[in-house]
């Protein structure tokens, strides 16, 4: 079916908020990651990182439901990051402008360097 082509879980790793999403980021994907980010907003998460390290497509709708959660991450005063996007979806979200928004990491190891301020 259709609606199972996107599996999304959470964790907590180092501070930060991971949704992993594991599948085809389509429009069947939107209450799933919608729902994973409204859990992890209200844990208190400051820092939430998109995982698409075993993700193989993104479509325009996927795209679109992307757009919706930098939109709220903003209006909730968090830190977004991406990891694991294959070179071509990292060139795609740099051209729609999703990158201006969030920074792009290599993978989750990577990110989680970034995403944590330096301890003083």
């Amino acid at each position: 079916m259709l609606e199972d082509e996107l599996n999304v879980s959470t964790r907590q790793r180092d501070g930060v908020a991971i949704i992993d999403l594991i599948g085809d980021v389509t429009t069947f994907a939107e209450e799933k990651i919608n729902e994973a980010y409204r859990q992890v907003t209200s844990e208190g998460a400051r820092h939430v990182l998109l995982n698409f390290r075993q993700n193989d497509y993104i479509n325009s709708a996927g795209i679109a439901i992307l757009i919706g959660i930098v939109t709220e991450v903003n209006r909730h005063n968090q830190k977004l990051a991406f990891s694991g996007l294959s070179q071509h979806f990292q060139k795609i979200f740099r051209m729609v402008g999703l990158a201006q928004y969030a920074d792009i990491y290599q993978d989750e190891d990577e990110a989680l360097q970034g995403l944590m301020p330096t301890a003083t």
